[in-house]
């Protein structure tokens, strides 16, 4: 029988949030956004999660999971940290976070071994994303280097309360992805949405535009690609105080090498979550709606 992982980026520091947003609750019930895709991921057929998280808070993170899913399913951690590069590199000596979400899910090499999918552990993407890419997850073969995304509009991923980061996707007749960018700098201004290009001018997007919210499909072949292009990165970048390595800069380099394919699945649901603290009462609410609605029991473990 096929197995699947879940992989949840959860190492970050939550600098605009003001704190660990990961860990914070979102429900009366104590839910986390975490406990949430856990769930549509177990009720989805996902049989192991892989937390990536920090050394400093780990304890934190299995005080709060360990007994919420013992027995419900597979659970390891792994830790990001900084020192976890390649010898010989030079690292500037200010520099006091990671090296991006491409760095961290390299730090589940040798732990996930089947096709598996990654995502944010501060975003609420909705069952019915699950639902969709693991179907198209198993239909990847474990040999090769395909792999699936689940894309959202633009416009349902937005902050009201400040700028965002978002890949840019640009998908073919076929619904395949033909490359993504990523764009550090998005933000609502009144009725339209701005990013900021690499002379820090805003452009307008279009509000229909597919972004990545971080919630890949890949095999294993793809820590691979990952590994090989983080030499090259730390090659030319290690001693830059803020440089960041990106999980879409490795899909854009597998795309364009002709290695695989990468299907896209869109979503018409709408996204929550925290980027910012006044981000909290949207998402709060809307989970109190969900829960009232019966898409989600009252308690999730019980």
């Amino acid at each position: 029988m096929n197995t699947y992982t879940l992989v949840i980026l959860a190492a970050g520091m939550g600098s605009r949030y003001g704190g660990l947003k990961q860990m914070d609750t979102m429900s009366e019930d104590g839910d986390t956004i975490i406990d949430f895709s856990i769930y549509d991921a177990i009720q989805a057929g996902f049989t192991k999660v892989v937390f990536i998280v920090r050394k400093d808070f780990i304890d934190q993170f299995k005080e709060i999971f360990d007994k919420k899913l013992a027995g419900k399913i597979e659970v390891e951690y792994v830790c990001q940290e900084i020192d976890k590069v390649p010898a010989g590199y030079p690292i500037h000596p200010e520099r006091v976070k990671p090296w991006g979400t491409g760095h961290a899910l390299l730090m589940t090499k040798g732990v996930v071994k089947d096709n598996f999918i990654v995502i944010n552990g501060d975003d609420f993407y909705s069952k019915e994303a699950f639902k969709s890419i693991i179907d198209e997850l198993s239909k990847l073969d474990k040999d090769s280097h395909n792999m699936c995304m689940v894309g959202y509009s633009l416009d349902k991923t937005i902050s009201e309360n400040g700028y965002v980061s978002r890949g840019q996707c640009y998908v073919n007749e076929k619904h395949e992805l033909t490359d993504v960018v990523e764009r550090t700098h998005i933000e609502k201004v009144g009725d339209e949405i701005l990013r900021k290009d690499s002379e820090g001018n805003l452009v307008t997007m279009k509000k229909d535009t597919i972004v990545s919210m971080n919630f890949w499909g890949f095999t294993p072949k793809f820590l691979e690609a990952l590994e090989h292009d983080f030499e090259d990165f730390m090659k030319e970048r290690s001693a830059e105080l803020k440089s960041e390595f990106f999980i879409p800069t490795v899909v854009s380099n597998v795309i364009h090498a002709n290695k695989g394919v990468v299907k896209v699945l869109t979503s018409d649901a709408k996204w929550y979550g925290v980027t910012y603290a006044e981000d909290k009462p949207v998402v709060t609410n809307a989970i109190a709606k969900l829960k009232e609605d019966g898409v989600y029991p009252k308690s999730l473990w019980s």
